[in-house]
């Protein structure tokens, strides 16, 4: 399994060509493959940080990272995606426990909220997320909030 070179990086400090292939990638996973038409550019990515997988040149795993306020009250993970092409191989869990780390530690917090696809509540589980709520569709999507809490 070749090994992912990880970035970290606001907004302000990314090249357009990291940009662009953040939002290519995003556009093939959420627009092409999920077959869901939706605005992805909704503003949040200037306010955010950028948690950046790649092998190589390749992008294979994504999420960004928001300060508490943004989407939730709490701190929040979203877009979060691994290459079609890269699944499979452990990349998804490598990414969220650095992003789950990395927001924790960017904003000094104990909690984390997500809105989850539900078909990934076991991934999600297994890295110490929980279901709050009831179930909801977003752009024609069954999602659920699930909320990180940080044990000592």
């Amino acid at each position: 399994m070749p090994e992912i070179k990880w970035s970290y990086l606001h907004f302000n400090e990314m090249s357009t060509l990291e940009m662009y292939q953040i939002l290519k990638l995003r556009s093939l996973v959420f627009v092409v493959e999920q077959n869901c038409v939706y605005l992805d550019v909704d503003d949040k990515d200037i306010a955010a940080f950028h948690l950046c997988g790649k092998i190589d040149d390749t992008l294979v795993a994504y999420v960004r990272i928001l300060a508490p306020g943004i989407s939730y009250t709490e701190a929040s993970i979203g877009r979060v995606l691994t290459h079609p092409d890269y699944r499979s191989n452990g990349y998804g869990i490598e990414l969220m426990k650095l992003a789950i780390e990395k927001t924790l530690n960017a904003f000094n917090v104990t909690s984390i909220r997500i809105g989850a696809q539900c078909y990934l509540l076991n991934f999600y589980n297994n890295l110490g997320f929980v279901e709050e709520g009831e179930s909801f569709l977003e752009d024609g999507i069954p999602h659920i909030e699930m909320l990180y809490t940080k044990t000592t």
